[in-house]
């Protein structure tokens, strides 16, 4: 089965767990959640779970793929010379995925509780999942303003991915200390801010986001406040949550030093990862900022995967991330041979995401087998065909 990333002491912890999440926005309470709760009926009992959540995964990625065909650096929205647009039908197809993607990652499970199938697997491939998609959406939004004097330069971009994994990190750090999950508002209005912006795009063209705003303001500049308002406004509710929990000693009781870990693991791959944009000598970060981007979400979601990890089996955080160290060493490596810095971001990612996946799909295996489970199928293994 290949390396045991899950101990003992994890799957003890996965055998006694309890789903707990509150959901308090009003548009996931009375618009989604009737929607969702009507629309699974038509799916078939024998569609897995776990297939819906990896289908709505798929269309995400799908967006970021084609994206990255017509538009790897971020030019084709910006007018400039010697550029070409992204076709105007891909934003109607964008819309659709993206619309996809969040519906399916809506009934999932509503899919697995009504065929007797929710349980800690399916709670941690569906959040797994959602961590990594944490990049790849707004790395899709971008294309829509590109990097031009209307927009925002990437490394103002990659601010607003750091502020949207923040607040995904936060989530899932305020439940390993409080054991409950508070699902952020956020993230239904961006999925349906993300729907309206491409569906606009493909009615009035990428040209939209170009019309100037009162104050001096651009399309682009406007999303930039929007997206770090709206990922950042999780925050006090986190604080307040965090507080209650020991107030009323309701939560983990963490000592302050265990509580803090997960945040120290974020902290310096955060800091590791500035660090080489603003020391780079080739100033990676302009020249190829989707490298950068693929590198730095998909160590981010190996993080966040291993966080949830532990706050589902309620065991301690790890303080640092290996990956994080090799990101140290490529560091290093490129300030000492300038030459070799991108060839080492190529490296980065391609060994970031094999390492990721074959985590992933190692942790998925030990799953399936403690709990008797087949990842994609309603069937247990030991139970025979008709």
């Amino acid at each position: 089965m290949g390396d045991a990333y899950l101990t003992k002491e994890h799957l003890a912890g996965f055998d006694n767990y309890k789903y707990n999440a509150k959901d308090t926005s009003p548009l996931s309470i009375y618009v989604m959640h009737p929607f969702w709760n009507w629309l699974v009926e038509y799916f078939p009992k024998w569609i897995a779970p776990n297939v819906m959540t990896f289908a709505g995964f798929l269309f995400t990625v799908a967006n970021f793929v084609m994206l990255s065909w017509y538009d790897w650096g971020f030019w084709a929205s910006t007018e400039l010379e010697d550029t070409t647009p992204v076709p105007n039908w891909f934003w109607a197809l964008a819309a659709v995925n993206i619309f996809l993607a969040y519906t399916l990652d809506g009934i999932d499970g509503k899919q697995a509780r009504r065929i007797k199938l929710s349980g800690p697997l399916g709670e941690l491939f569906d959040h797994g999942l959602d961590s990594y998609s944490a990049f790849f959406i707004p790395a899709c939004l971008y294309s829509i303003f590109g990097r031009g004097p209307t927009s925002v330069p990437p490394i103002r971009m990659y601010y607003i991915m750091w502020t949207i994994f923040f607040n995904f990190y936060l989530s899932h750090w305020e439940k390993y200390n409080t054991g409950v999950l508070y699902l952020p508002w956020g993230y239904d209005l961006g999925m349906w801010g993300s729907v309206l912006m491409y569906l606009a795009t493909w009615q009035f063209g990428y040209q939209l986001w170009k019309v100037a705003l009162p104050w001096g303001l651009s399309a682009g500049q406007l999303m930039e406040v929007c997206l770090h308002v709206s990922a950042m406004s999780n925050l006090p509710m986190v604080v307040y949550n965090m507080y209650r929990s020991y107030k009323d000693r309701t939560g983990k009781m963490r000592t302050m030093k265990e509580a803090m870990r997960p945040l120290f693991t974020y902290g310096t791959f955060m800091f590791v990862c500035l660090l080489w944009v603003f020391v780079s000598p080739n100033d990676i970060m302009n020249r190829d900022p989707r490298a950068v981007y693929i590198m730095t979400g998909t160590i981010f979601s190996n993080i966040s995967c291993r966080l949830i990890v532990s706050q589902m089996s309620n065991t301690t955080a790890e303080t640092f991330n290996w990956l994080t160290g090799v990101l140290c060493g490529a560091i290093l490596m490129s300030l000492t041979m300038p030459l070799l810095e991108r060839p080492l971001l190529y490296l980065l990612v391609i060994g970031s995401s094999l390492a990721h996946w074959h985590y992933g799909t190692g942790v998925v295996q030990q799953m399936c087998k403690h709990f008797n489970r087949r990842c994609f199928m309603v069937t247990k293994p030991d139970e025979s065909k008709d």
